[in-house]
């Protein structure tokens, strides 16, 4: 995997991701449907992202497949934005994502939940560790 992925090049790799395999025409027939682009657009979306080696495309019918999963694409965008915005504070991060926000009870319930369930994983950890 070469480079960022921009914002045209995830509404290709959204399709692929929810679809799976798919001949580049039916890529461009799900786009033109869902985003209104044209044929063209949607080839040289999938030629940018052969070359950055996100997709493959295999003949007969130019069947292209995802080569990166979206939660790998999700954890580096997540890495990219937390560096340049956030100096790598993951706490500066949520800070900013939830001090304007406003927030349901059970939003706020379900963020403890997930918080409560990453340190009891780390104190599993700790546990087998000193064991």
């Amino acid at each position: 995997m070469k480079g960022k992925l921009f914002e045209s090049e995830a509404k290709v790799m959204e399709i692929l991701w929810r679809e799976g395999p798919l001949p580049a025409k039916e890529i461009s027939l799900i786009a033109a449907d869902t985003i209104g682009w044209n044929k063209n657009t949607t080839y040289t979306v999938i030629k940018k992202l052969e070359a950055k080696g996100f997709i493959r495309r295999d003949e007969p019918g130019f069947v292209c497949t995802a080569l990166i999963a979206e939660k790998d694409i999700r954890r580096s965008e997540t890495t990219s934005l937390l560096t340049r915005f956030f100096g790598g504070s993951r706490k500066a991060l949520f800070s900013a994502l939830i001090e304007d926000e406003e927030l349901t009870d059970g939003e706020i319930e379900e963020l403890r939940s997930l918080i409560d369930k990453r340190l009891g994983s780390k104190q599993d950890k700790k546990t087998k560790n000193n064991g």
